[in-house]
């Protein structure tokens, strides 16, 4: 059963925001696949949700003139995967959001949910981290930006308040133009899997392709919120190709900033294996 005080569809932002404010207590709520289970187990039973579903202003995908790309926090996930943008200049957040549970699943959860729910597990959050996005919120005192790496306060927390809405996630072009990366989940199975580790790299090439002139790394559930590991890129940065000393360093530097968890579904020791997997494969 779900206990839920009430259910209000917004018409708009500006509305969600109104009625956000006039009910401390309630929660936005769009695909609902996370907030209704929420629900459903008694941690937000009894609260009211307001639905940002159907805004059409926080759907979709664009580019603007100056090469920003637009990711609007009501979008699916599948829609992400196959939206030509995407395809075009961020094949890993595609990568990434193809991986999350099966497909009824992709098409009704939304990146905004994904991002704003806090978990360490979203399959987009470490990613988005590696791709420097910028999340911007709006509420009843004006719209603010906020760095997606500085978005995260604690398990399930997250900077945003309650009476704010995500209106977009940005990633401006030197964020993407001339990077290439990849995603990877690691769980007991390939699908309908929350994520045991994920691991997402960066890689910025000479034009020779023989020195890292930049990398990121940015690992989920390697730690209470998602996590950029500077000081391993830093390691990396201007390293010959051909060093092949560079990969231990860069295992080595990572293991040094996440702080994973050994339990009966993973060691600490995947957290080393998988950074190498990735360098090498990037």
């Amino acid at each position: 059963m779900f206990d839920i005080k009430s259910f209000y569809e917004a018409d708009s932002v500006e509305d969600a925001i109104a009625a956000l404010t006039a009910d401390p207590q309630s929660q936005v709520i769009s695909g609902g696949t996370d907030v209704l289970i929420r629900v459903r187990e008694g941690k937000d039973a009894g609260r009211g949700l307001v639905s940002i579903h159907n805004i059409p202003e926080l759907k979709g995908v664009s580019l603007e003139e100056d090469g920003t790309i637009i990711i609007r926090p009501a979008t699916s996930f599948s829609h992400i995967t196959n939206d030509p943008i995407i395809k075009k200049h961020l094949s890993m957040l595609g990568e990434a959001v193809d991986q999350v549970g099966g497909p009824q699943v992709r098409n009704t959860a939304t990146i905004g949910g994904n991002i704003c729910n806090g978990a360490t597990s979203a399959d987009s959050a470490s990613t988005m981290c590696a791709l420097n996005a910028t999340v911007v919120l709006k509420g009843p005192e004006g719209v603010r930006e906020v760095p997606v790496t500085e978005f995260y306060t604690g398990p399930g927390r997250t900077v945003r308040k309650q009476n704010e809405v995500c209106t977009a996630f940005k990633i401006t072009r030197e964020n993407y133009e001339g990077w290439e990366g990849h995603y990877i989940k690691y769980g007991k199975r390939r699908a309908m899997e929350i994520a045991t580790l994920g691991c997402a790299v960066r890689v910025k090439l000479s034009p020779d392709k023989t020195v890292l002139e930049d990398v990121r790394l940015a690992y989920g559930v390697a730690a209470p919120t998602p996590v950029r590991c500077y000081e391993a890129e830093e390691a990396l940065r201007g390293k010959q190709v051909s060093d092949a000393t560079i990969y231990d360093l860069f295992a080595d530097k990572a293991l040094s900033q996440v702080n994973p968890r050994t339990s009966w579904r993973a060691s600490r020791a995947i957290c080393r294996w998988s950074t190498i997997v990735r360098l090498i494969s990037t």
